[in-house]
């Protein structure tokens, strides 16, 4: 997850949320440019559960026609995936990504339409022209990267690279820790990205 303060023109991007972490106060004037209006409660992805993000932690768009989809990132949530809902739910946050899956079950949440821009990677263009999944658990415990897990996420994943015409691959589905300027690790030394990219072309 990664915290970011949106600014009229060009948001900046903060380092992730940590719990109990207060976000500085921001001006209210700073908060109305490209933010959402009214919670969607649509999904893109029918199996997914609608859990809207606060309207103050995405922006509005209309991608792919605004901007290209032609990423996915995923991303280890460092929190619960109660938790991580919580928190994109909470307008203080200044976070988001469009999905969250739990360990568990492989239950998705969808918490902001795809063809917004949530606040995920850390990066405003790759916010820009990529689809962000959660994934609950933590970096250095494998055990939450359960079947269940790996094998809903990656439907998913194959469902947005078939939607979006991306390249079920490694150059286009990348890790958190892949983009530009991230100082995150995630999802970290124990995702299997073998297994994972072989489940997405399989899905």
């Amino acid at each position: 997850m990664d915290r970011a303060r949106h600014l009229p023109l060009r948001p900046s991007r903060r380092r992730v949320l940590q719990a109990g972490a207060a976000l500085a106060a921001v001006p209210g004037a700073l908060l109305t440019t490209g933010r959402a209006g009214a919670q969607e409660r649509a999904v893109d992805y029918p199996p997914a559960e609608s859990a809207p993000a606060s309207t103050s932690n995405y922006t509005v768009s209309s991608r792919p026609s605004s901007y290209r989809i032609d990423r996915v990132v995923i991303h280890v949530t460092q929190e619960t995936y109660a938790d991580t809902v919580k928190i994109f739910q909470n307008p203080a946050k200044q976070v988001s990504a469009h999905y969250v899956v739990r360990s568990a079950d492989g239950h998705i949440a969808q918490c902001v339409r795809e063809k917004n821009i949530a606040w995920h990677a850390g990066n405003w263009d790759y916010n820009t022209r990529s689809i962000g999944i959660e994934h609950e658990g933590w970096v250095d415990k494998p055990a939450y990267f359960t079947d269940a897990l790996y094998e809903q996420s990656a439907a998913l994943t194959a469902s947005i690279c078939a939607r979006y015409g991306i390249p079920m691959d490694r150059a286009h589905i990348i890790g958190h820790a892949e983009v530009p300027g991230a100082d995150h690790t995630d999802p970290g030394p124990y995702w299997d990205w073998s297994r994972y990219i072989r489940l997405v072309n399989f899905a």
